[in-house]
């Protein structure tokens, strides 16, 4: 069964919540089975946090020894959770090393051997045809081409050159780059997210069988997504711009529509911030309108967008509601959790930054502050600059509340304990929207002129 909508960090989520709750194995895999839409017996895998190679090597640990024991490798256990059949011997395997589960709970028809192709074509299917057409298989003529263009089109449909093995060290890769992108600088990120796109380009410009040509589709538009995001950081909006359109190419190829929804909701960021708003307010329309109504840590997200882009515009009452509709999916699809240390995780920490937003833009400057407190304590020790734009926001607040001085002198401290790798045009723009917040008059005097004497710092651009 091909993933075309859940990743790696998904099942895993999945596992550690249920193993919390004290449930077994099976249970857990008939939750990644039923969530992550995967075949039983991938899910017994994934219950159990191991790579196709990690299982098949443990496999044929347990099978050491024994006369006419079978040898398993990750390409042919991918290839079992995909739908083929093994033997019977293997099943019974497959069977003792999760937990004596039967053929049935694996997913298997039977525990028996599958007959080969020669047998069911004499039991059976065209055998049935010589009584209607006598003569059809004359001399074995048409029965030997039957049997060869089949192996011929199996030839074709494994002309792929990557292997289940690959593309689970693949997946690996990409989720790791999503962690580090969490606390990692832009631009040493950048190159780590240009190598992995360059091997997934390599793979995905040869012929693939169409289950594994979306899963690279959908890897193409997380990487992208990433360098998108990390060029707007770094200030570098056209190239920005044009790695959000590749992104958004590439999720649509693959026809996840999780996937297709996040990475338009992580676009409207870059019109959000260096305008226009009008753009940043389709793009998070556009995408809870893809997750339709479903609760889901993406439905919260574009909601999420759209009312903090709403709000920026003055639009009060599209804001409220946008801001109901993301409180009401984040609380809906349980997707809360403060160890998410995912880039492409929505956990209550980043909905409560998108929610300071929309109440500082609304002049909410009390609200504001609560929700802003409550977001900080949520960050880990090692993160990126989000804390930084929660405590700009704090100074926001201060300066539409008119103390003049402490918002310029929170902003200036805020700025200067930002590591320089990560003092890009965001954080710069978000520290001058301090200035532009304060008083008439206000922002010729000496907190304010101090405050752009701190932003003329190097930056941490490329």
């Amino acid at each position: 069964m091909a993933r075309a909508t859940h990743t790696p960090s998904c099942a895993r989520r999945l596992r550690q919540e249920a193993a919390q709750r004290g449930e077994p194995q099976g249970q857990i895999a008939r939750t990644i089975h039923a969530h992550c839409e995967v075949s039983l017996l991938r899910a017994h895998r994934l219950a159990r946090g191991l790579t196709l190679k990690e299982a098949a090597e443990q496999l044929n640990e347990l099978s050491a020894g024994r006369p006419r024991a079978p040898r398993v490798d990750g390409d042919q256990l991918g290839h079992w959770e995909k739908g083929r059949q093994p033997l019977a011997a293997t099943i019974e395997l497959l069977s003792e090393f999760y937990d004596n589960c039967t053929a049935a709970e694996l997913g298997f028809t039977s525990a028996g051997i599958v007959a080969p192709p020669s047998d069911l074509v004499r039991a059976g299917g065209l055998q049935a045809s010589r009584t209607v057409e006598p003569g059809l298989f004359t001399e074995g003529a048409l029965e030997q081409r039957v049997d060869a263009v089949r192996r011929s089109v199996d030839r074709t449909l494994a002309s792929g050159t990557v292997s289940p093995t690959q593309l689970d060290m693949l997946d690996e890769q990409v989720l790791w780059a999503r962690e580090q992108y969490v606390y990692t600088a832009p631009t040493p990120m950048i190159r780590v997210l240009l190598d992995l796109l360059t091997e997934v380009e390599g793979l995905a410009g040869q012929r693939q069988p169409a289950a594994v040509q979306v899963r690279l589709s959908e890897l193409t538009s997380m990487l992208a997504t990433l360098v998108a995001d990390a060029l707007m950081k770094l200030g570098h909006l056209p190239r920005s711009r044009s790695w959000y359109a590749t992104a958004r190419t590439a999720a649509d190829d693959s026809g996840n529509g999780e996937l297709r929804a996040r990475v338009r909701a992580q676009a409207a960021m870059l019109p959000f911030y260096y305008g226009p708003l009008e753009a940043a307010v389709q793009l998070a329309r556009e995408a809870r309108i893809i997750c339709r109504g479903r609760p889901s840590a993406t439905a919260a997200f574009a909601s999420a967008a759209e009312a903090r882009a709403l709000a920026k515009m003055g639009d009060r009452e599209g804001a409220e509601e946008a801001h109901r509709l993301a409180a009401a999916a984040f609380e809906q699809s349980g997707a809360g959790g403060p160890s998410d240390n995912d880039a492409f995780g929505f956990p209550e920490r980043r909905f409560r930054l998108y929610e300071s937003g929309i109440l500082t833009a609304l002049g909410k400057t009390g609200e504001a502050r609560r929700v802003q407190e409550t977001a900080l304590r949520l960050y880990p020790s090692r993160t990126g600059i989000d804390p930084a734009l929660l405590s700009l926001e704090a100074a926001l607040c201060l300066a539409k509340d008119r103390s003049v001085t402490e918002a310029c002198q929170l902003a200036a401290a805020t700025f200067l304990r930002i590591a320089p790798e990560h003092r890009t045009l965001i954080v710069e723009e978000r520290a001058r929207e301090v200035i532009g917040a304060l008083p008439s008059g206000a922002e010729s005097g000496r907190a304010a002129r101090e405050l752009h004497e701190i932003l003329a710092l190097p930056s941490g651009r490329m």
